[in-house]
């Protein structure tokens, strides 16, 4: 199928060319040309004056449209998930399966895989964020899962013969060479409930860790003798940072400042971190036996604890230009090139450029989604 999206600004890379229409040819996007240069009997979607982003890349979704994929590691659950966040703009993820069993990481990475050799659309690969963590900073993670990385767990979690693996792990309480092993077998590694030194990030780093996972959470802060995490997260130009913008995981002004220190925002991207309520009626949901509700935007524990998010990557979006004081483009890129750097899949996507994936969105003047591609098939 061919066909021609007309009428609308065409965000390309930190562009929006004027009369700019982009034409797919089967999955892929074929060329970007001026809508008056288009051949005549070419089929056309008129935009009617929305905006055409790349797709949205989430590389932390532990669940949507009332599914959470600890529960069901099955394809039928990725399908699940990410029809869910694809009405939100999303059209790549990495189904995200929070501290488990080593049975459970298995069975969960054997359903990404197969999900991925039936074409799911949206699947990109699997983040397993634990169970190698640091139990001082478990979040709502299960105390009893943790464990160290180990030759069966490295087994595990290398496992994945399609798509792309983030691990999120501690790297204070994880033998580096088992890292920097991680790192050899092309395993994206990301520092995450961990209570690790600046001096300790700095080892992590040389051994493989690329990133940190939803930064300033479950970590160790700046203080005035430690700098701890945050500060090597800041401080390291090449380290990714995922952030939480939705108001409640990280005051906006913090983000703010992150941001300063860093100098650009080359090397941050937005999260999700997503529960089940995201796409769904349904507002409450079960995790490690406890009941999580979903309220003013926020999943909590009866504690109030903070559990996951109620977030969807287009509000992020949104979110961060208001919050942070970006541009519409440079919210868009925290949703789109950059998430693809982090992840390895800058290749394929997250952008809109003559070869890549048509894996595309449509957002109106607001930031909410009207129309969404996977490989040229609108839903």
């Amino acid at each position: 199928m061919r066909f021609a999206i007309t009428n609308g600004s065409v965000f390309a890379g930190d562009r929006m060319p004027e009369g700019a229409a982009v034409v797919v040819a089967g999955a892929r996007i074929e060329a970007i040309v001026r809508a008056a240069d288009l051949d005549p009997a070419i089929e056309r979607v008129d935009l009617a004056g929305a905006t055409l982003a790349p797709g949205f890349i989430d590389v932390q979704v532990n669940g949507g449209g009332g599914a959470l994929f600890n529960d069901d590691p099955s394809v039928e659950t990725l399908r699940i998930i990410a029809a869910a966040h694809r009405r939100f703009g999303t059209t790549a993820l990495l189904p995200t399966l929070i501290s488990d069993s080593i049975p459970k990481i298995r069975e969960a990475v054997q359903a990404v895989d197969a999900a991925i050799a039936a074409g799911v659309p949206g699947i990109a690969g699997i983040h397993i964020e634990g169970p190698f963590l640091n139990v001082e900073r478990k979040g709502t993670h299960d105390a009893n899962a943790i464990r160290a990385l180990d030759d069966e767990g490295f087994a595990a979690i290398t496992g994945l013969r399609h798509g792309k693996t983030l691990v999120t792990l501690a790297p204070e309480v994880n033998d580096a060479q088992r890292i920097a092993a991680l790192r050899q077998r092309g395993v994206i590694i990301a520092a995450g409930h961990t209570n690790a030194t600046f001096a300790q990030m700095e080892r992590a780093f040389a051994a493989g860790v690329t990133g940190v996972t939803h930064l300033f959470n479950a970590m160790s802060q700046i203080t005035p003798r430690e700098p701890g995490v945050v500060g090597a997260a800041l401080t390291d130009p090449a380290c990714w940072c995922g952030i939480i913008v939705d108001g409640f995981h990280v005051d906006p002004v913090a983000l703010r400042l992150a941001i300063k220190a860093k100098g650009s925002l080359d090397r941050f991207l937005l999260v999700s971190d997503a529960m089940p309520p995201v796409g769904h009626d349904s507002k409450a949901f079960d995790l490690n036996g406890e009941t999580i509700v979903a309220a003013g935007g926020v999943c909590r524990r009866a504690d109030g604890t903070l559990a996951g998010a109620d977030l969807d990557m287009a509000a992020a979006v949104r979110n961060a230009a208001a919050m942070l004081g970006l541009t519409r483009g440079e919210a868009i890129r925290l949703a789109t090139q950059n998430p693809a750097q982090f992840a390895g899949l800058d290749a394929e996507m997250g952008s809109i450029a003559p070869g890549l994936r048509a894996n595309l969105v449509a957002l109106d003047d607001g930031g909410q989604v009207l129309r969404t591609w996977i490989d040229g098939q609108e839903a």
